[in-house]
């Protein structure tokens, strides 16, 4: 082969090279392409009424409890009893005893007559539900005939009547009557009251067990 022959062939031999380098250059880099990750997408805005997850257990703090109510005095129980509550015919019936034979009376002379009522109720001794140891014969001087008058029911004493009727028929205030069961004006004096014990005079009644 003559060198001119020669340096043709190693010319051709470089082309060769150059073509195939440059092909496996070309799929490498289009490889390479492929792997190329894409731009990351922006997170939407969230609605700040929308529900939140939470890896963690969230504990929120509760409200704290209103402070029960505890009255200094008879007359403030009073005024926290529910003036438009609804009573039930036996309740009715406390409520006008204390209305009818107490009313006049300071609250705890009210409290005292109702804690009579109540008391008897569970003594075993008379009838087991207000309106019937009210309407026994020859116990209370307003019943006439069996009934009960009706009361001014647009009137103070007859709100504090019902307020007081709740009061004692759910024991929250303590009589100074305690466990009476029987009681007379002081203007009186019935032949029982000897046999009695006396426990306590408040205002115009006399209580006695």
């Amino acid at each position: 082969m003559t060198r001119t022959g020669r340096a043709g062939a190693i010319a051709t031999a470089l082309m060769i090279c150059v073509t195939l380098f440059g092909a496996q250059a070309t799929g490498a880099a289009a490889e390479a392409a492929t792997v190329i990750a894409p731009p990351p997408v922006a997170a939407e805005p969230v609605a700040e009424d929308a529900p939140r997850f939470y890896a963690e257990e969230v504990v929120q703090p509760l409200p704290e409890e209103a402070a029960p109510s505890n009255p200094a005095t008879l007359a403030e129980l009073v005024e926290t009893m529910p003036a438009d509550a609804q009573l039930s015919r036996d309740l009715q019936c406390l409520a006008q005893a204390i209305y009818f034979e107490a009313r006049g009376e300071p609250l705890a002379g009210q409290l005292a007559v109702g804690e009579v009522i109540v008391n008897r109720t569970t003594s075993g001794r008379y009838p087991s539900d207000y309106c019937s140891v009210v309407t026994q014969p020859g116990q209370f001087s307003f019943v006439r005939g069996g009934r009960i008058p009706s009361p001014n029911e647009d009137s103070l004493a007859w709100s504090r009547a019902r307020a007081i009727a709740q009061i004692a028929h759910q024991d929250l205030w303590q009589s100074a009557a305690g466990e009476a069961l029987f009681f007379h004006a002081r203007y009186v004096r019935p032949g029982w009251a000897s046999s009695k014990v006396k426990l306590a005079a408040i205002d115009s009644h006399i209580f006695y067990r």
